[in-house]
């Protein structure tokens, strides 16, 4: 008796909730969306504080108002050394490795 041959498109055992987590697991993977997010957290956090910090200039202090914009141009530049410098130690500890 020949009983008809089912097909599997997917390996027997691969459901949906599989091919979800390793193209998640895939894009986690990825060093520039880790780039990223390690960068989108920094200048959340760093915004943050640069921001209360003018804020503080603005308001508590006697300066004029361009020394706000003077701070505000030196955290720019700060922060890209900055960022650099952390990416810099990710990747020598990635070479560690």
């Amino acid at each position: 008796m020949n009983l008809p041959m089912q097909r599997h498109y997917f390996p027997v055992g691969f459901s949906r909730n599989d091919m979800e987590s390793s193209w998640f697991s895939r894009l986690v993977e990825n060093p520039l969306f880790k780039s990223f997010i390690l960068f989108s957290i920094f200048r959340a956090f760093y915004g943050a504080g640069i921001l209360l910090v003018t804020w503080f200039l603005v308001t508590e202090t006697e300066n004029p108002w361009w020394i706000s914009i003077l701070f505000l141009i030196a955290s720019m530049i700060f922060s890209r050394l900055l960022f650099r410098f952390i990416k810099s130690l990710r990747k020598s500890v990635g070479d560690a490795n």
